[in-house]
C-alpha cells in the first residue's frame, strides 16, 4: 500500500508528463486502482488542489531556507547576492519538481491558494526592494516584475528541460546568470 505522499508524488509526475490526465490514467500511471485513488482524494480538483499546497509550502520552505528575509534586513549586497544565487538555483528543482502547479488555473481561481500565493510574492518582492537598494539589482524596474520575471524564467527553465534544449546539470547555473545579466545593477 503506498502512503498519501507516494501517490502524491506519483500523481504530481504524471500530471508533470500530461496536465490533461484524468483520475483514472493517474491511477494508472501510479499503478493502483481509481477506487484506491479516491480512498485519498475526493476527486481531480482535491488532488490538484492537494499538490498545488505542496508547491506554496514547498516555495515558502525554500524563501525560509535561504532566509530571504534576513538577507533583505541586512541591506548587504553580498548577502542579499548570495541568497538571490541560491535561492533561483533552488527554485530551478523545484520547478521540474512543481511544474504541474506552476502553471495550473487552479493556483489564481481557489482563493485560499491565490491568497497564500500573493502572501509569498509579497515577501519575494520585498526581497527584491533589498537588492535593488542594495545595487545587486536593477532600480529602474519595479520589484514585482523581478519576481514575474523569476517565474518566466522558471517556466522557460522547464519547458528547455522537457525539449532537451539544455543540459539538466547547466540549468541553475544558466538560470542565475540569466537574471543577474537581464537584471543585474547598471
Amino acid at each position: 500500500m503506498q502512503t498519501r505522499d507516494e501517490v502524491l508524488d506519483a500523481a504530481l509526475r504524471c500530471l508533470n508528463a500530461d496536465p490533461t490526465a484524468s483520475l483514472t490514467e493517474v491511477a494508472g500511471a501510479i499503478g493502483i486502482g481509481r477506487a484506491t485513488l479516491h480512498r485519498h482524494f475526493a476527486s481531480r480538483e482535491a488532488l490538484v488542489h492537494e499538490i498545488a499546497q505542496r508547491s506554496l509550502d514547498r516555495w515558502e520552505r525554500g524563501q525560509a531556507e535561504v532566509d530571504m528575509s534576513g538577507a533583505a534586513a541586512s541591506g548587504d549586497a553580498a548577502r542579499i547576492e548570495a541568497c538571490l544565487r541560491t535561492m533561483l538555483a533552488a527554485f530551478v528543482q523545484d520547478a521540474e519538481d512543481f511544474a504541474y502547479a506552476l502553471t495550473d488555473p487552479c493556483m489564481l481561481s481557489q482563493p485560499d491558494l491565490a491568497s497564500r500565493m500573493a502572501q509569498l510574492q509579497e515577501l519575494e518582492v520585498a526581497f527584491f526592494r533589498a537588492a535593488q537598494e542594495a545595487g545587486v539589482v536593477r532600480r529602474d524596474v519595479p520589484a514585482v516584475w523581478l519576481s514575474h520575471t523569476t517565474y518566466g524564467l522558471l517556466i522557460a527553465s522547464r519547458e528547455a528541460l522537457q525539449a532537451g534544449d539544455v543540459a539538466p546539470n547547466a540549468m541553475a547555473d544558466l538560470v542565475v546568470s540569466t537574471f543577474l545579466d537581464g537584471a543585474g545593477a547598471r
